[in-house]
């Protein structure tokens, strides 16, 4: 009999394999919780203004920081593209939702980020 500890999307398996006739045959898994690996912490991201503004800018993928558009005291639009984020090989922009002023820029390019991850605020 050999023992393999197989893990399937977070979930640690402890099996147990016996040969019979010169097969191998799995005996029942025995599941159990395996500790995740620990995420790296993410980069201090530079905040020029902290997020001070009221209207959000959000990422609405997970991917990396691509390009920031705008700096902040700028004037934009509603629908101005604010931040780029590259997400599976493909540029997203991440734009402004109202009309007003860029508050504060969140992020730096490289950074990565999650869907909702702060990116600017505008006032």
């Amino acid at each position: 009999m050999k023992n393999y500890t197989i893990t399937v999307n977070g979930v640690a398996y402890d099996v147990t394999v016996e040969e019979k006739n010169g097969t191998a045959a799995p005996a029942a898994p025995a599941p159990r919780r395996a500790a995740a690996p620990a995420a790296p912490a993410p980069a201090a991201a530079p905040a020029a203004g902290g997020g001070t503004g009221k209207n959000r800018v959000e990422a609405g993928a997970a991917g990396k920081v691509f390009k920031v558009e705008a700096s902040v005291g700028q004037s934009v639009k509603k629908g101005d593209t604010i931040v780029i984020v590259e997400a599976m090989k493909m540029e997203i922009p991440m734009v402004s939702p109202v009309d007003g002023t860029v508050a504060s820029i969140d992020c730096a390019v490289g950074d990565p980020v999650e869907a909702g991850t702060l990116l600017a605020t505008i006032d």
